[in-house]
């Protein structure tokens, strides 16, 4: 409201450019300019801004909405804005918005850094945080995720085990940090490893070279059981889609067939079901 003033405009100009849509109000004295041409709803990111700035210079963005400052994937979808505030200032009725969620990390400075003009965790100080708040798959993806872009080396994981000692779930969560593999390229690769590992399947090799006869690289294969040259692709949507990954898909596919390998395809959804996955891949075992 303090720039609002500056630049001239009285609160009741304020409230015309809100009821004409103009303007959208975020958060408490947080306004979006030109909201008729943001589509709705708003960016995560946007949001989130806000939230920080309607919370005071000491609020710093965390888990799920610091993981996507840093492009980390692998996490569920959420309406939630997830904010650390120190002291009394992180109580909910103070909020001023019911999509923030409050927390009161202790925060070091060596924990905080900037992205893109707001406060955040660092990628080490998110993905530990992340353990302890998210279910196993989506922990793992987001290691995954963040070794695969190298915004975090393995040498790092001893210090995200270090940052979750003696905190709650942290029991369970350190066992997890040790599924992590910078060699898995997307959540949907992760969740099928896990799923394949769970059911006492793991594959001998991810990331695998598939050579023809005269040593050219024919394939690399996300999962190879290299015994029973059995290869499973994980088929997003994101990347498969399209119809020149169709053609592309195909003409591989019969590749490998022709150099005596049998190729298993899964989506997403064969990995929501435990079974489903290695029940496919037990067939060609």
């Amino acid at each position: 409201m303090r720039q609002c003033a500056a630049a001239g405009y009285t609160p009741d100009d304020v409230k015309k450019l809100v009821r004409s849509k103009f303007w959208a109000r975020l958060a408490r004295g947080v306004y979006l300019l030109d909201a008729d041409l943001q589509p709705e709803p708003f960016q995560s990111r946007v949001l989130a801004r806000a939230a920080q700035l309607g919370a005071g210079s000491q609020a710093a963005v965390v888990l799920h909405d610091a993981a996507e400052l840093h492009g980390i994937k692998g996490l569920r979808d959420t309406d939630r804005i997830h904010l650390s505030l120190p002291g009394n200032a992180a109580v909910p009725r103070r909020m001023c918005h019911r999509q923030v969620v409050p927390h009161q990390f202790v925060l070091r400075p060596v924990d905080l850094t900037m992205v893109d003009g707001m406060l955040t965790t660092t990628v080490v100080r998110t993905v530990a945080d992340l353990l302890l708040y998210v279910d196993r798959m989506s922990a793992v993806s987001a290691l995954d995720s963040a070794l695969f872009q190298s915004l975090l080396a393995p040498d790092d994981l001893p210090l995200v085990e270090g940052l979750i000692r003696g905190r709650r779930n942290a029991a369970i969560s350190r066992t997890w940090i040790g599924l992590a593999d910078w060699r898995s390229e997307s959540p949907l690769e992760t969740r099928g490893r896990l799923v394949c590992v769970d059911a006492g399947l793991p594959p001998d090799e991810l990331q695998a070279t598939i050579c023809r006869p005269d040593g050219s690289i024919a394939a690399r294969a996300d999962m190879l059981w290299q015994r029973s040259r059995l290869i499973a692709e994980a088929d997003g949507a994101e990347f498969h889609d399209r119809p020149e990954a169709l053609y592309r898909d195909r003409e591989r596919q019969n590749e490998l067939a022709a150099l005596g390998y049998t190729v298993v395809r899964f989506t997403w959804q064969d990995t929501l079901d435990g079974d489903r996955l290695p029940s496919m891949i037990r067939r060609f075992l």
